[in-house]
């Protein structure tokens, strides 16, 4: 359970930095720093939502004793 827990948080972390990169990307501001944080906010979030999705994905649910799985 804690890996799933994990994962999605780190989904909900890299749909977080896909969206700043987004919206970074649309101010229309050609600067350094603009280009940069773009791509540091698009390579992390990436990273960091293809970790989460695989993590959810491949953790599988364990029963324990005297547990049900509704």
């Amino acid at each position: 359970m804690e890996k799933r827990f994990l994962g999605i948080i780190l989904t909900l972390l890299g749909a977080a930095g896909l969206v700043t990169a987004g919206i970074n990307f649309m101010n229309n501001n050609a600067t350094t720093h603009n280009i940069k944080s773009v791509i540091v906010f698009g390579v992390i979030g990436a990273v960091f939502f293809a970790a989460g999705i695989g993590l959810v994905r491949n953790t599988k649910d364990v029963v324990k004793n005297n547990e049900r799985i509704s």
